[in-house]
């Protein structure tokens, strides 16, 4: 009973793909790469192009036990198993030349670590419907832009420019040179958010669901913002803190 539900699973789920063939096929043709889970301790020629094209790709890989892979197929997996997305990813440092090309303000999501899936759906939507620019994932510790993150969003990731990254670190950095100032949402926040001017080109960051924004993210944030609480549960959810922030910024601009 449990290697069929295990096929079954496969079959009716487009994202995963598993064998190194495939997995090359998918990279090379442009797929989305969402994760790449890897044997630990695979070697040999059989190798030597998949991790060549891994690299060139800047495809970042988790190293598991076989034992890991044989629970997510029973098939002949070869060591390698990746989670594609529906979407394709957009390089972060082709979308913002573009917004200002167009003579646009840029306006941007950063999201740190938001690992609900419905959560990140529901963000995307609000983000869609806001008017931002693009929204900017790190390579890990996110939840997967799958076919359930597509149905929360209503469709709005299919819309809305994804970039994914693997230095969030380095992206804050490269915006704020690039003339956009950081908003952290932050309960640690010493501005209300409706008392901070957000008519510049911005990029609102939004941190985990279990423990906000990373500390080395919000050294880095131009203004850190809390929205106020007027009941007894301290916070909002993720996904509707973000909404009021767009929607700030937007009243802000008399959009």
């Amino acid at each position: 009973m449990e290697r069929k539900i295990k096929h079954k699973f496969l079959k009716n789920n487009p994202d995963v793909v598993y064998g190194i063939r495939a997995v090359e096929e998918a990279l090379k043709s442009g797929r989305g790469i969402n994760k790449v889970l890897v044997q630990k301790g695979l070697k040999g020629e059989l190798f030597k192009d998949f991790w060549s094209l891994m690299k060139n790709h800047n495809i970042v890989y988790h190293g598991v036990p076989v034992q890991k892979l044989n629970s997510i197929t029973t098939k002949n997996h070869q060591g390698v198993i990746a989670f594609t997305s529906p979407i394709e990813y957009t390089s972060l440092e082709l979308l913002l030349p573009s917004i200002y090309e167009k003579g646009e303000q840029p306006f941007l999501l950063i999201l740190d670590r938001i690992t609900d899936v419905r959560n990140l759906g529901a963000i995307a939507r609000s983000a869609e419907c806001h008017g931002v620019h693009g929204i900017v994932l790190p390579s890990k510790g996110s939840a997967l832009v799958g076919s359930d993150a597509i149905k929360t969003s209503a469709g709005a990731l299919n819309k809305l420019p994804v970039c994914k990254e693997n230095n969030l670190k380095q992206v804050i950095q490269f915006l704020k040179d690039s003339g956009l100032s950081i908003i952290g949402c932050s309960e640690k926040g010493s501005s209300n958010v409706y008392d901070v001017d957000l008519t510049g080109p911005t990029a609102i960051l939004m941190g985990s669901e279990e423990d906000g924004i990373s500390p080395a993210y919000l050294k880095l944030c131009d203004q850190l913002v809390k929205i106020p609480m007027y009941g007894t549960i301290p916070s909002l959810n993720v996904s509707v803190s973000a909404s009021i922030l767009m929607y700030e910024y937007k009243r802000q601009l008399n959009v």
